[in-house]
């Protein structure tokens, strides 16, 4: 068996070297730029079928000279093939003129008519050709400027990663999973876990106004100032209102940021929030199995300097199930422009949250979203975070 694969593969060798010899002669005759994007032989069956049609064209019209009609062969030729193939076309269709061209002309005037010819082609040629390389530096130059960027752009997600959370916290009690899904290489969601004590969390998700770089920009200072006020201050309506201070002064009025900030208490079984403009959360209560929304009480961060805003609350009981979602889940669309919408993503919460763990019900939602937009796929960044309490563990624990 394997002496049949080798041998196939030593016989593939020479077919191979055959056919680049074949190939290797018609490319010589292109520009590098023209050789690199499709076969050699269009170009120059195109050329060279439209200077033997001006030959003939020229052998039988005997009235008048057809020699300036070599202009139009030679200037295709000049936009395809390589500078000395151009040229050496110059010198074959004033051959091909005098030889053919059956007009009775003196000898003189002949050569006269024949080197003004060639000094016009010559001309065009050469402006062609000079203007055909000047396109071929800047088309590289823009490729090398595109290559810059993307490596950019790159290294700009990378950071952007470093903003979010490596690894779940080891909260007793909770059970919490999350990922982001950027629209682009760089997104404007964003979302994190940080610990208060070993019984208390804060979770908090946003999504900066707008795609691509300048929303990830955005998005990064959001995270870092989120985290600095975290650390400093446990009060979330103070950390909103220094935050909102801070976006604000470096963002102008189109760019603002809706965030959902949460502090999750097992030991008092209690979630406190305060919602910024952001999609509700939704809280699913296991023993009833109602979905309660945790909606907005202040406008977007950055959008007003002056903002006030409230914190709510609400009690938790084991089994009970947080969604975080950002507006890239709710207002997918399929090709007919329906959007996803939070009647669907309640009904996978709902069927989801007793039989499947957070991680589980997470890609559930994102599944479930990616199926129903497939056909044109997201516009915008798609962020989840669950949350699950198994309070009831928490508390035969501290026990």
């Amino acid at each position: 068996m394997n002496d049949l694969v080798h041998f196939a593969v030593g016989e593939s060798k020479p077919a191979e070297s055959h056919g680049l010899r074949k190939w290797v002669p018609l490319v010589s005759f292109l520009r590098k730029d023209v050789a690199s994007k499709g076969p050699a032989w269009p170009p120059l069956l195109l050329v060279l079928g439209a200077i033997s049609a001006v030959a003939y064209a020229d052998h039988l019209v005997v009235s008048i000279s057809l020699v300036y009609l070599y202009i139009l062969p030679l200037a295709v030729g000049a936009i395809f093939l390589r500078k000395e193939v151009s040229y050496s076309l110059i010198v074959i269709c004033i051959v091909l003129h005098d030889s053919y061209s059956q007009r009775p002309i003196h000898p003189a005037l002949r050569i006269f008519h024949n080197l003004s010819a060639m000094l016009c082609f010559a001309f065009v040629v050469y402006f062609i050709q000079r203007y055909m390389e000047q396109k071929e530096a800047l088309d590289k130059k823009v490729q090398q400027q595109r290559d810059d960027l993307l490596k950019d752009v790159e290294l700009a997600a990378q950071v952007q990663r470093l903003f979010l959370p490596v690894s779940e916290p080891a909260i007793d009690g909770l059970e919490i999973a999350g990922m982001m899904h950027p629209a682009r290489s760089v997104g404007g969601d964003y979302y994190d876990y940080i610990p208060i004590n070993a019984h208390t969390i804060q979770v908090v998700i946003a999504d900066v106004a707008g795609k691509g770089v300048p929303a990830a920009l955005l998005m990064s200072a959001t995270a870092a100032a989120m985290r600095l006020e975290a650390n400093r201050d446990r009060n979330m309506l103070a950390q909103v209102e220094r935050l909102n201070t801070q976006i604000g002064a470096v963002s102008d009025p189109e760019r603002y940021v809706t965030l959902l900030a949460t502090e999750i208490d097992t030991h008092k079984r209690i979630i406190r929030y305060v919602n910024c403009g952001h999609n509700p959360a939704l809280l699913f209560r296991a023993k009833t199995g109602a979905l309660m929304r945790m909606d907005s009480s202040c406008p977007p961060i950055g959008l007003s300097p002056d903002e006030i805003c409230e914190l709510a609350s609400a009690d938790l009981a084991s089994g009970d199930v947080v969604v975080f979602y950002t507006d890239g889940v709710t207002e997918a669309e399929n090709r007919l422009g329906e959007e996803f919408g939070l009647e669907r993503l309640s009904t996978v919460v709902r069927d989801g949250s007793s039989s499947l763990s957070a991680q589980e019900l997470t890609t559930k939602i994102f599944n479930s979203a990616a199926d129903f937009c497939s056909d044109v796929g997201f516009h915008d960044d798609v962020t989840i975070v669950v949350v699950k309490c198994h309070l009831d563990r928490s508390s035969a624990v501290g026990a």
